[in-house]
């Protein structure tokens, strides 16, 4: 389940929580993403501030590991690279990738996405607004998982703290004490 995580937020603990405990997963990675093609010139916490706070959340998350693996590829992260890097790495493993509805629906403008489909197992999870349409071509590797809603953005708790507004319920506590504590995303 790859992100920027900047920062993680409730929303992405409660999907991480939902998907290992619903689906065929032994395990899930929180796979910290240091660029992301779609993000250029987005404010970003530090690269260690992020796997930090990934960290904190996956530390209470049964079968939930934090992972900087596309730290040691080259920049920006292509999710195809990172999975055939991935499996290259563990041949015995079989990898999923797990993305919101919002990202299937642009899915075709992500590099290689046919290999992604043909190579990889594709857990979608519903988001607000995105009708989840999986062509029946590729419906033996792509599910929607019948996940909850979740209606908070990374984006919205970085304008609001900009603010110096009070985002204690969208975050997990011991990650808004870190952002305070370090002043992130405060300008």
């Amino acid at each position: 389940m790859g992100g920027s995580y900047n920062p993680i937020h409730i929303g992405h603990a409660i999907i991480a929580n939902y998907i290992i405990q619903n689906t065929c997963l032994d395990k899930l990675w929180l796979m910290v993403s240091p660029e992301n093609p779609f993000k250029s010139g987005q404010k970003m916490a530090s690269d260690m501030d992020r796997i930090r706070m990934t960290e904190m959340v996956a530390s209470r998350l049964d079968n939930v590991v934090t992972s900087a693996f596309e730290f040691s590829l080259p920049r920006p992260s292509y999710t195809i690279d990172t999975l055939n890097a991935l499996q290259s790495k563990f041949p015995d493993d079989e990898f999923y990738l797990i993305i919101g509805a919002d990202n299937w629906a642009a899915f075709e403008r992500w590099r290689n996405h046919q290999e992604i489909i043909e190579n990889f197992h594709i857990f979608v999870y519903p988001r607000r607004g995105y009708d989840v349409v999986i062509p029946q071509d590729v419906a033996n590797k792509v599910e929607l998982v019948d996940a909850p809603f979740i209606e908070v953005s990374s984006t919205k708790i970085r304008e609001q703290l900009g603010e110096y507004k009070n985002m204690c319920f969208y975050l997990p506590e011991d990650v808004y004490e870190y952002i305070v504590k370090k002043h992130l995303y405060m300008d």
